[in-house]
């Protein structure tokens, strides 16, 4: 239906791996990774980038919700990320490649690339590099999306073998003050799903009613959404989205 392997659409998605800092696993942490993996879940995490052009699995910018530390992620070098502590946890940050060798194929991992530069624009392309040069040679169910579609656009150049999509939404501009309206206004109809070669969506779960979803589905694309923290919620949105991204409760996997 969608391009994506069939599992991306069956087994529910841990949000930045099955992460719960009470059970000293951080969000985007080895250890969550390692419990979504257990559970039989998908994989959801985020991609920054380091001062050295490396790909690390966080999702901030700055350091300071999720460590101990201040500052850009991307002022600090691979190495350095890598023994600054996760709150909550007992690891550092990790890089895409560890995470890669960690999930082994055994479960899809959902990769999403964070815009760098705060207006979806074009990018200097180095974290798309960096991120297509780790999944050189990787044997596993893996799609890639992002917000900014110039972003997914350079993926169908740098790795097309993957399936690709655009993380959507509404836009509405109390979420996203920073872009430019005109900006927002674009984005809000997804037009570069088709020029970007996408096979899926992961659309805003209160959003999921918007006429260019039920177009995207009709046309055979594949709509997961976020982000899902209740049993409720997920049965709500299940009645447009083929799967969802969820966080604070264990949605069930289908039999």
């Amino acid at each position: 239906m969608s391009g994506l392997p069939t599992d991306f659409l069956r087994l529910p998605i841990a949000h930045r791996a099955l992460h719960d800092v009470g059970d000293g696993r951080p969000e985007n942490s080895r250890a969550a990774i390692g419990a979504a993996i257990e559970a039989g879940y998908g994989i959801e995490i985020d991609l920054q980038l380091s001062r050295d052009g490396r790909a690390m699995v966080f999702h901030d910018y700055d350091l300071g919700r999720l460590t101990g530390d201040k500052g850009p992620i991307r002022q600090r070098e691979a190495a350095e990320l890598s023994k600054i502590g996760l709150l909550g946890g007992h690891e550092g940050i990790p890089g895409f490649a560890e995470v890669l060798a960690l999930v082994g194929g055994r479960v899809p991992l959902l990769v999403e690339l964070k815009d760098q530069h705060g207006q979806m624009g074009e990018t200097d392309g180095v974290l798309e590099r960096a991120a297509a040069a780790d999944l050189h040679g990787y044997d596993g169910p893996l799609a890639l999306m992002s917000f900014n579609p110039h972003m997914v656009v350079r993926m169908a150049e740098l790795a097309p073998g993957w399936p690709r999509g655009i993380v959507s939404c509404g836009y509405e501009a109390e979420d996203w003050p920073l872009l430019k309206d005109e900006t927002r206004a674009r984005l809000r109809d997804i037009p570069d799903y088709e020029a970007a070669g996408c096979s899926f969506i992961s659309h805003h779960a209160p959003d999921l009613g918007r006429e260019r979803v039920a177009g995207l589905k009709a046309a055979g694309a594949g709509v997961l959404c976020w982000t899902i923290r209740t049993p409720e919620a997920e049965a709500e949105a299940r009645k447009v989205a083929d799967n969802v991204t969820f966080e604070g409760f264990r949605a069930a996997i289908p039999a």
